[in-house]
């Protein structure tokens, strides 16, 4: 007999079943898609994420939509794998998270001012850490800061939050002076909403990127500073080990890579040696 793991749902939700064996599926397609490892207990998150597609393309089972999925082709196809993706990845972000990490960008710009800085921040989400890059950049350097943000994720429906760079009025993180200086607040319809200002967004290039792919070489020259927080969690041990190795790749010698408060990279010291609190130095 075939297991069935969902969770107990609503009358309308209960049209579908998520047996093991679709389980097992979904985590060996987000792997080999996203890099995404996950653990056996999801499963009532891939039930709850993934039944909402199904809705949406008319498919009676999991069964029948992952393998739709695996053969899907034409114009359509990547851009549900796409949905597939976004469905399945993790979006927590605020203003200024972490904030140590925000004091010691002060020094590292400082120390870098004499020639142009390249920032990659991957897991871009919804925008909040690209805009609190581009305003530590603009409080150190100066609107005239001679920097390129380069700001990734690979869901692109925050990275479209992102680009908008609106956000409500009552956003953690942002102090008064902060919220005045860089921020438009919005009127009438818009009341209760703030936009970035167009100084601060000039700093900051939004893309989709998976760091699962190949073209790595389509991020352009390397980069001084990244910003890959609370991202390997995700991953697998071989798998942090191949994007730690793409990611020194992507990086100036002496470049520093800011990670996750639970993230450690010993293991990896021949890439990269630790340099200060979750801050690791490009070996």
């Amino acid at each position: 007999m075939t297991a069935n793991i969902a969770p107990q749902l609503t009358t309308a939700e209960a049209e579908f079943k998520l047996t093991a064996a679709d389980f097992d599926r979904v985590r060996k397609l987000i792997h080999d898609r996203a890099g995404i490892s996950l653990h056996a207990g999801k499963q009532a998150m891939v039930y709850s994420r993934l039944s909402r597609r199904l809705r949406e393309t008319g498919h009676p089972s999991f069964a029948a939509y992952l393998g739709w999925l695996e053969g899907a082709t034409g114009p359509g196809a990547e851009g549900e794998w796409q949905e597939f993706v976004n469905c399945l990845t993790t979006n927590l972000t605020a203003f200024f998270r972490e904030e140590h990490h925000f004091h010691a960008l002060v020094d590292d710009l400082r120390a870098r001012a004499a020639r142009p800085i390249r920032i990659w921040c991957n897991a871009a989400s919804t925008g909040e850490e690209p805009y609190s890059l581009a305003m530590t950049v603009v409080e150190t350097l100066g609107p005239a800061a001679q920097v390129k943000l380069v700001c990734s994720d690979i869901d692109t429906k925050v990275l479209a939050t992102a680009q908008r760079g609106v956000y409500g009025a009552d956003a953690r993180g942002i102090t008064p002076e902060r919220l005045r200086r860089h921020f438009m607040r919005g009127t009438g319809a818009n009341s209760g909403s703030i936009r970035v200002r167009p100084e601060l967004a000039r700093l900051i290039e939004f893309r989709p990127f998976n760091l699962m792919s190949a073209s790595w070489s389509a991020l352009g020259d390397p980069f001084d500073l990244v910003f890959c927080r609370n991202v390997m969690i995700y991953f697998d041990a071989p798998t942090q080990r191949r994007v730690l190795e793409r990611i020194h790749a992507a990086m100036r010698p002496g470049g520093l890579l800011y990670v996750g408060h639970s993230e450690n990279f010993t293991e990896s010291r021949d890439l990269f040696r630790l340099r200060g609190k979750t801050i690791y130095e490009r070996v």
